[in-house]
């Protein structure tokens, strides 16, 4: 039966906020291939711009903490430079004068949500050390799974993922040397049929014991979220 009591760890102001986004985002249909996440996992998923991260966030009935680029999470100054250049100009490929004209309204109430969102920050330099210490934290102490969105997105948003970032592959393995093994997960949520498809969860130590480098670990699990956007799935 479908859990419809369970609240993610928010305040009680962005609860409010959160049920006001209830009209932009429908509610989609989870689907899990194998077991649903409970807690303590690594779940890799497509971005489909906000929809996939606002509809687990408002709907998922599991703990979840994202990770998310630090420009977001850094005040509002650099959250309209970041969302006007690159998510909307760069991203979704806006007219870079709309987007910015766009942003002068649309970034304090994104600053405002993801105040209450609750990022793990995500850095490009020494200061990703503080993001690993931070999921650490999240896994061990909280029991949240961290969910991550590691899309190669350069060319946008595409149905079809070009690759991954590896950041997730040096959280596995910074866990894994602290003793602690964690499921992963890929999804894919598909935007025009409202789905959200989790597939078998798998130890990172197992996919470590492929014997894969970095890059062969994102390219391998890029192709598994693949796989879960051709799949045909029956009507129940």
């Amino acid at each position: 039966m479908e859990n419809n009591t369970f609240k993610q760890k928010r305040k009680l102001w962005y609860r409010g906020l959160k049920k006001l986004m209830h009209g932009r985002y429908k509610k989609p249909e989870f689907i899990y291939l194998g077991e649903k996440p409970s807690e303590s996992a690594i779940i890799l998923s497509n971005h489909v711009g906000t929809d996939a991260p606002m509809s687990l966030e408002i709907y998922a009935d599991f703990p979840i903490r994202m990770w998310g680029t630090h420009e977001m999470n850094s005040g509002l100054i650099k959250m309209y430079k970041y969302q006007s250049r690159v998510y909307y100009h760069e991203k979704k490929h806006w007219n870079i004068h709309l987007a910015r004209l766009f942003c002068l309204l649309a970034s304090p109430l994104t600053n405002l949500f993801y105040k209450g969102l609750n990022l793990i920050s995500t850095y490009k330099d020494y200061r990703f050390k503080q993001t690993l210490e931070e999921s650490l934290t999240t896994i061990k102490d909280t029991k949240e799974n961290i969910v991550i969105f590691p899309e190669k997105s350069d060319e946008g948003y595409l149905d079809e993922l070009q690759g991954f970032h590896g950041g997730f592959v040096v959280l596995g393995d910074y866990l894994l040397k602290r003793g602690i093994d964690v499921d992963v997960y890929v999804s894919y949520f598909k935007l025009n049929e409202r789905k959200y498809i989790f597939g078998h969860p798998i130890k990172f130590s197992k996919i470590k014991e492929m014997g894969l480098n970095r890059n062969e670990i994102t390219e391998y699990l890029v192709n598994e979220c693949n796989k879960l956007s051709k799949l045909e799935l029956k009507e129940a």
